[in-house]
């Protein structure tokens, strides 16, 4: 896909990885719309905010009629809790999985006719080297994201024949907020992992590995079993 003159949609564009995304999509001639739950804390200069809560239904249609020019999304709003399935609070169990799998799943199914009706498009999906990688203190987070990469792999089937490819960001820790905890020499540069994705989502690349420990653990899964 061209990304210049690009008509791209950044969930949680107001920091962290989705702002670098934004930032370099504006800087490769696309118009961006940084979507946040608050708009108001946007700052990037030459992106359009647009008010966006992945798990808010209305949020989410009103933000597909309002970025009806659309032709590329891109799935990076997510929270971690670092819940227990087995002693966290289900609430927070829920909060998570609404958000990092109910949320990319209603974002992608709102604008999938706008994308189609644009002349087709890419759908970007942020995931996470814990799509596979599944460690008991983190295991709400890794079960959203596990599901989340079914979700890409059953819509990169199903969109393609739209004229819509679909590709998945996978990596370890980043420099965000989020990370804030982990040592910085365990943590990638989230301006890196942002070309690497731009990059991805120019050649088609259905799968992104951003990092190394997440192209270790990708290399040792066994091959997906090809569709009847």
């Amino acid at each position: 896909m061209e990304l210049k003159d690009a008509v791209a949609v950044v969930t949680g564009a107001n920091r962290g990885l989705g702002r670098e995304l934004a930032a370099q999509l504006v800087a490769r001639g696309a118009k961006v719309y940084a979507a946040a739950r608050r708009p108001g804390t946007v700052d990037l200069p030459g992106v359009v905010p647009l008010r966006l809560d992945v798990t808010d239904e209305e949020s989410v249609l009103a933000a597909a009629r309002t970025a009806s020019d659309a032709t590329l999304l891109v799935n990076n709003a997510g929270i971690s809790n670092a819940t227990s399935l087995i002693t966290g609070g289900l609430a927070a169990v829920r909060l998570e999985m609404e958000t990092n799998f109910f949320g990319p799943l209603a974002v992608t199914r709102a604008f999938t006719p706008v994308i189609e009706g644009n002349g087709g498009g890419s759908v970007l999906n942020v995931l996470s080297v814990l799509s596979w990688l599944h460690p008991a203190g983190l295991g709400s987070y890794a079960a959203t994201k596990a599901a989340a990469w079914a979700l890409t792999d059953a819509a990169r089937e199903e969109l393609a024949p739209r004229g819509i490819t679909v590709s998945a960001l996978h990596v370890g820790y980043m420099d965000t907020d989020m990370a804030a905890h982990v040592p910085a020499d365990q943590k990638a540069d989230p301006a890196e992992v942002a070309a690497q994705a731009l990059r991805g989502i120019e050649t088609g690349l259905p799968e992104i590995l951003a990092d190394d420990i997440t192209r270790q653990v990708r290399q040792g899964l066994p091959a997906a079993p090809r569709a009847a």
